[in-house]
């Protein structure tokens, strides 16, 4: 596959910010760890699994938003015909296993 390299940079800006949050998923993973280690209610497991997919799914958006704004932007502007069917493929691709 295809790997823009100028993409691998463009998140930048958000880098603090996801890498920050990736760290508070981690914690909250260990956490459901010991949940099930400790045989704590089913329910409570259950709500801290569907905080951490929600936890995840902020972190796909952003890097989603990223990814439009600046890849997909940047192939449309350039006028690269082929650049945007790949960036078009791209999208299309995600956005079928985020809905599998």
């Amino acid at each position: 596959m295809f790997v823009d390299r100028e993409a691998v940079t463009l998140i930048e800006d958000n880098k603090p910010k996801i890498l920050s949050r990736l760290r508070r998923i981690e914690g909250q993973v260990r956490g459901v760890a010991r949940m099930v280690e400790q045989d704590r209610y089913c329910i409570d497991i259950l709500t801290q699994t569907q905080a951490l997919r929600a936890a995840l799914a902020r972190i796909e958006a952003m890097l989603l938003r990223d990814h439009i704004d600046h890849c997909v932007r940047s192939a449309f502007s350039s006028g690269d015909v082929e650049d945007q069917g790949r960036k078009i493929d791209e999208l299309v691709e995600v956005l079928q296993r985020t809905a599998r």
